[in-house]
């Protein structure tokens, strides 16, 4: 918190020095942060309907990064705050001049906008809320009616979750550019959340296997299946990227190929190559071995290259539909992600002493310890 407090403090400096550059690192910070939790929300409902014991021993952490959800509801008033300055449609005169955002007016305007990120935020802290509940009650009953429940709640949870990720990545993100479009970047953006909350998951657990009680309770065999887990991720994030860069680049649209010339010109095509090595064929090859996914230096070395590669790629994403053809990195794009890292990471740690490490009433508990100390 000490750390979020002094960020904030340089960045009140960054936005009286240049309003609208702090609010698309603000944008920037924003959309990396909450993409850990909503992330963590979408694998902890994807234990809950398929089980197993690579989700038991992290279940606590992601259920204390899901409940951090009514707090980024709070976070995300500088966005509001900044919405002439972020978005071209949210301002009339420009509107007015331009017969295609005249034409997604009844979408893209400001207080349709606001409607349906209330609807976001009050479905995601719903799913947040009811799953951490009753996994309390389960620990205390016992019972596994709460099971079912939790398991019945995160069918339908899910399908949320894709309908409001495809909605909110539309309107935080990719109407940065009103003129461009693409249909699979709802999805791509469901698969760099899995891939967040997955290597920030695994980076906690390994730090708190390194001390009592946790270090009696972590073992190789977990974490050689959570690396394989984030192994899976990696690939499918390369998986939708390249495949929304094949569609675009076959089809050569003028209303399409804009989006990617900017990014392959003007310096950003080294951010591109950056990502192509450090966010698929660098964790992908290491991923690889056995070893590297059984040792929790090695594992977690992994996990931050791939959490600090998510923020490169948010930046590519974003970056080019402000800083126009040429790159550019402001200082306040690296102090924002830190400011807002620091709260978040405060309410995440406030919420995860709150209770148990381990679900002590999860029926399945010591069939996934035993794994571990059998597991291969």
């Amino acid at each position: 918190m000490f750390v979020g407090l002094a960020g904030i403090a340089l960045c009140a400096v960054g936005f009286a020095a240049n309003r609208e550059h702090f609010f698309r690192s603000y944008l920037l910070a924003y959309v990396f942060w909450i993409g850990i939790a909503l992330g963590s929300l979408a694998i902890s409902m994807v234990h809950h309907l398929s089980g197993g014991a690579w989700g038991v021993v992290i279940r606590r952490v992601l259920e204390a990064a899901s409940r951090t959800l009514p707090f980024m509801a709070l976070l995300f008033l500088p966005i509001a705050f900044g919405m002439h300055e972020l978005y071209l449609w949210a301002n009339t005169d420009a509107v007015a001049k331009d017969a295609i955002l005249q034409h997604k007016a009844p979408y893209l305007n400001v207080p349709f906008f606001f409607v349906r990120a209330a609807i976001y935020f009050t479905v995601w802290s719903a799913l947040a809320f009811l799953l951490s509940k009753w996994s309390l009650e389960q620990e205390r009953e016992g019972e596994h009616g709460q099971a079912l429940k939790m398991q019945r709640l995160s069918g339908g949870g899910l399908v949320l979750y894709a309908i409001t990720i495809l909605f909110m990545s539309v309107d935080w993100i990719m109407s940065l550019d009103p003129h461009w479009f693409s249909t699979i970047y709802g999805i791509l953006f469901m698969g760099g959340q899995g891939l967040s909350a997955l290597a920030f998951s695994i980076a906690v657990v390994v730090l708190l296997s390194r001390t009592e009680p946790m270090s009696r309770v972590i073992a190789p065999a977990h974490l050689h299946d959570l690396g394989k887990l984030m192994l899976a991720f990696v690939m499918l994030w390369a998986y939708f990227s390249f495949s929304q860069f094949l569609i675009i680049w076959s089809a050569n649209l003028p209303e399409e190929i804009p989006w990617y010339l900017k990014r392959m010109g003007g310096g950003w095509q080294w951010v591109g190559l950056a990502l192509i090595f450090g966010h698929f064929v660098l964790p992908f090859v290491l991923l690889l071995s056995s070893d590297v996914k059984k040792n929790g230096r090695t594992l977690i070395g992994v996990a931050i290259a791939v959490i600090v590669m998510r923020i490169v790629d948010l930046f590519w994403n974003i970056g080019p539909m402000h800083h126009e053809e040429t790159f550019g990195v402001s200082w306040l794009d690296a102090v924002t992600p830190i400011a807002l890292g620091g709260v978040w990471v405060a309410l995440f740690l406030w919420q995860l002493q709150s209770r148990p490490l381990l679900p002590l009433g999860e029926p399945y508990l010591a069939e996934a310890l035993e794994h571990g100390r059998h597991g291969h």
